[in-house]
């Protein structure tokens, strides 16, 4: 090997080197800067919740508000009025010695500084902001000034509320007395004896479905994903039973398969309420239905064309649960006087799918 052969092979060893160096000392710098990073102080972004607080009250609870009622109506999916026994509601339960720490969750306390915490109109608006328009916690930061945990911490607890205040008023089975009731005010207005109401499905739209889950939730003639809901209502939009969360592509005999709607009468522990039909003796309610369900004796089959008085008595009962589905999705014309509404068997309910419009009535 010459001379120069050998200066060209160790020239290129040294850059070889060299370059391998380089490697080690910029990997370990990175490995410092990690470090260093993961040492650093959380950032602490200054909300001014004061501000957004007063700014809330100003836009709708004071006596001459920025926005009119309706805006609030159509924004929170909810009024005003509801929305202050709702609070109400939780401020009461939490001064119980035993409260849960989902009610303790939205008392204003002070932190080690003395300076108070979130309020708990922007902790409920912020949950019910989210159940309204189904978006990221992180969306009204602006706004309410509050950070995306805690707008999340909100949406959790507030839902437990909810249930602890209202579920055994309004997700209860019918008594006794309200199986009497239903009976006697179907015979006054329809001539119907032994009817509990009217049942039904609805297919609700689920605009932010994953795209993996389209083609599961989505049926032929919907041509978009949708969530099934059963439900029994009566004439005063009372919903006895509601089940939620079958994909779209079943149909009303899928749901009906799948809901425990007649568990009790499965376990004989439904109310047996004895009434007469021409000579005949039952000692349990029907539901009126259309012509897919089942030939069951639970299940009054609806007529398919209206061509005398008694027809359309039972075409006007049917509407029940159709205007029912409507009251829930806001589409009703006029303002509809709501009875309460006793919810039974309600599973996998998320309250974005259930109107909060018709909610403000109930209360």
């Amino acid at each position: 090997m010459s001379s120069s052969d050998e200066e060209s092979l160790v020239n290129t060893m040294k850059s070889i080197f060299a370059y391998r160096n380089n490697v080690l000392i910029r990997r370990e710098a990175e490995e410092q800067n990690g470090a260093q990073s993961s040492r650093r102080k959380r950032r602490y972004i200054r909300r001014n919740r004061v501000e957004a607080h007063n700014r809330l009250m100003k836009d709708y609870f004071v006596q001459d508000p920025k926005y009119l009622p309706e805006y609030f109506k159509r924004r929170y999916r909810m009024s005003q009025s509801l929305l202050e026994k709702i609070i109400e509601g939780i401020l009461s339960y939490s001064t119980r010695p035993d409260e849960p720490k989902w009610f303790t969750y939205f008392q204003q306390r002070p932190n080690a500084l003395g300076v108070l915490g979130v309020s708990i109109i922007l902790k409920v608006a912020s949950a019910i902001r989210q159940l309204a328009y189904g978006d990221s916690p992180d969306l009204f930061d602006e706004y309410l000034q509050i950070s995306e945990r805690t707008s999340r911490e909100s949406l959790q607890n507030f839902t437990r509320c909810i249930i602890d205040l209202y579920g055994n008023v309004y997700m209860t089975e019918p008594t006794e007395d309200d199986i009497c009731r239903l009976y006697h005010k179907y015979e006054e207005l329809h001539g119907f004896h032994g009817m509990l109401g009217s049942i039904d499905c609805m297919h609700w739209a689920w605009e932010k479905c994953p795209n993996a889950w389209k083609g599961h939730f989505t049926r032929g003639d919907h041509g978009y994903p949708t969530i099934m809901l059963e439900a029994v209502a009566s004439y005063d939009n009372w919903i006895w039973h509601a089940y939620f969360g079958m994909a779209g592509s079943n149909n009303d005999l899928n749901v009906l398969n799948a809901s425990p709607l007649f568990d009790s009468l499965l376990t004989d522990t439904a109310p047996q309420i004895p009434y007469e039909i021409g000579d005949v003796d039952f000692d349990r309610g029907y539901y009126l239905a259309d012509g897919i369900y089942p030939s069951w004796a639970s299940f009054v089959k609806g007529f398919s064309s209206v061509v005398d008085a008694k027809r359309k008595k039972q075409s006007a009962a049917r509407k029940d649960v159709e205007r029912t589905f409507e009251n829930l999705q806001g589409r009703w014309d006029e303002p509809h006087p709501l009875s309460p509404v006793g919810i039974t068997h309600l599973q996998n309910l998320d309250i974005n799918s259930i109107g909060a419009e018709y909610l403000d009535g109930l209360l």
